[in-house]
C-alpha cells in the first residue's frame, strides 16, 4: 500500500513541481557560490594589475617586473593557479584597458545621479577660482568610477574578461559586453557569439519594435527591452532560398541549440507548435519559450513575409489565452515576439499602439548582405547612391 502512495505521490504534477523548485533552488544556490568564489578572484587580479601599474608609474619600474611578480607567486602559492607570466600580464592589461580616459568617461555617466556626481556638479557650481576644490571633486569622480568598473568587471569571469579584452578594441562596446555579461550570466560561447552576431552594433543602431513601455511596469518593461533584439542572426540555418514557415520552423528545431545562443541567456524551449484550446476551436504557438529571469512565457510567432498589422491582433488573442490558462500564479504577463523577414516601424508602431499585451516585432536575417569575401570589395549603396546623385545635373543639361 504504502508503495503505492509512493509511486503515486512521485507522478503526480504537485511532487514534480515541488522537486523542480527544489531543484532550481539548489542551481541557484551553487550558481550563487560559484559567483562568490569567481568575484573575488578577479578582484585579486584586479588589484594585482593595479599594484604593478602604480609602481610602474610611480617607481619606474619596468615591465621586468611582471615576470619577477608571476614567479614570485607561483613558488609561493604552488597551489593555485593562474600565476603564469602570460596571465598576470593580463591582469595587467585588465586594469590598465579598464581605466583609460575612455572607460572613464563611460563610468561617469553611470554615475552622473550618484554620489561622486553631485560633488562634481556642486563645486562646479560653487567655483569661484578655486581649482584645487574643483581638482579634488574631479579626483573624488574618477576614483568612484574606477571603483565602479573594478565592481562591473568582478562580475564577469576570467575567461570572459579576456575574450572582451582580445576580441573587442572599442571602449563602449566593451562595456556593453561586459554589463551584458554580468546581467545575463553569459557563457564564453555565448559571449563569443554575440559578438561574432554583432549583438553590440544591432543593439544601439538599429531600432528595437515593440510596445512593453505600454503593457508592462517600467521595471519590466526595461528587461523585456534588453532580452529583444531589434533583428536575430539566422545564418546558422545554412537557408539561401524562398522557404515555407514549416520549414523555417523545422530549422530552427534541429538547430534549437544555434537559436537559443541567438536569442541570448535565459531562454528555455517549452515546445513547438504548442497548442491552446479555446471552446471547440485549436490554436497553435509556432514556438513557445519560458524567460527564467523575467519570469514569463515567451510566444513567437515566424512569419516568411513581411510584417502585416494583423499579425499584432493574432498575437494579443494568442497571449490572452495563455495568461488565462497557462500563466502560472507567481509569473509576469506573457510576451509575444513575431519574428518576420521585414518590417515597418511606423507600421508597427499603429500595429502595437492599443494591444494590451506585450509584443515586439523583429527581423531575422538567413544570410549576410555581403559574403565575407566581397565584404569592403564592392560600393555600399550609399556609395551608389551619391554616384548617381553627381551624374543627374551633367545629365539633365546634356
Amino acid at each position: 500500500m504504502k508503495k503505492n502512495i509512493d509511486s503515486a505521490l512521485t507522478t503526480s504534477p504537485e511532487y514534480r513541481r515541488f522537486i523542480e523548485d527544489l531543484k532550481a533552488r539548489v542551481i541557484s544556490a551553487r550558481i550563487c557560490a560559484a559567483r562568490a568564489v569567481n568575484r573575488d578572484l578577479i578582484l585579486l587580479y584586479w588589484d594585482i594589475g593595479h599594484g604593478i601599474v602604480e609602481k610602474q608609474q610611480v617607481l619606474g619600474w619596468g615591465d621586468a617586473v611582471v615576470e619577477m611578480v608571476a614567479a614570485d607567486l607561483r613558488r609561493d602559492f604552488p597551489q593555485m593557479t593562474g600565476f603564469s607570466p602570460r596571465n598576470v600580464w593580463d591582469m595587467r592589461r585588465l586594469y590598465a584597458t579598464y581605466t583609460t580616459p575612455e572607460f572613464l568617461a563611460q563610468a561617469a555617466r553611470e554615475i552622473d545621479h550618484g554620489e561622486g556626481g553631485q560633488i562634481l556638479r556642486q563645486a562646479v557650481a560653487e567655483f569661484d577660482g578655486d581649482t584645487k576644490r574643483l581638482q579634488a571633486a574631479a579626483e573624488f569622480t574618477e576614483s568612484k568610477g574606477i571603483e565602479l568598473l573594478r565592481q562591473l568587471v568582478a562580475e564577469v569571469p576570467w575567461g570572459q574578461n579576456l575574450l572582451i579584452l582580445n576580441k573587442l578594441s572599442d571602449s563602449i562596446a566593451r562595456l556593453y559586453y561586459l554589463r551584458a555579461t554580468a546581467q545575463f550570466g553569459w557563457s564564453r560561447n555565448v559571449l563569443l557569439n554575440q559578438i561574432k552576431a554583432g549583438g553590440y552594433e544591432r543593439a544601439v543602431t538599429e531600432k528595437k519594435a515593440h510596445n512593453f513601455e505600454l503593457a508592462l511596469p517600467e521595471n519590466l518593461a526595461e528587461q523585456a527591452d534588453e532580452m529583444l533584439k531589434s533583428s536575430y542572426n539566422l545564418e546558422f540555418l545554412g537557408i539561401r532560398r524562398a522557404v515555407k514557415e514549416r520549414e523555417l520552423e523545422d530549422r530552427l528545431i534541429e538547430r534549437l541549440r544555434d537559436f537559443l545562443l541567438e536569442l541570448g541567456y535565459g531562454f528555455c524551449f517549452i515546445g513547438r507548435q504548442h497548442r491552446l484550446a479555446l471552446g471547440e476551436k485549436e490554436y497553435f504557438i509556432d514556438l513557445l519559450f519560458y524567460h527564467r529571469f523575467l519570469r514569463a512565457l515567451v510566444a513567437f510567432d515566424l512569419k516568411v513575409g513581411p510584417f502585416e498589422t494583423e499579425f499584432a491582433g493574432k498575437m494579443d488573442f494568442y497571449l490572452n489565452v495563455l495568461n488565462d490558462q497557462e500563466r502560472a500564479p507567481e509569473d509576469r504577463p506573457s510576451i509575444g515576439i513575431i519574428l518576420c523577414a521585414e518590417k515597418d516601424d511606423v507600421e508597427v508602431e499603429y500595429a502595437l499602439r492599443a494591444k494590451r499585451n506585450p509584443i515586439g516585432v523583429a527581423e531575422y536575417r538567413l544570410q549576410s548582405k555581403l559574403p565575407a569575401n566581397l565584404k569592403g570589395k564592392l560600393p555600399t549603396a550609399k556609395q551608389l547612391a551619391d554616384v548617381v546623385r553627381a551624374e543627374l545635373p551633367e545629365r539633365s543639361g546634356a
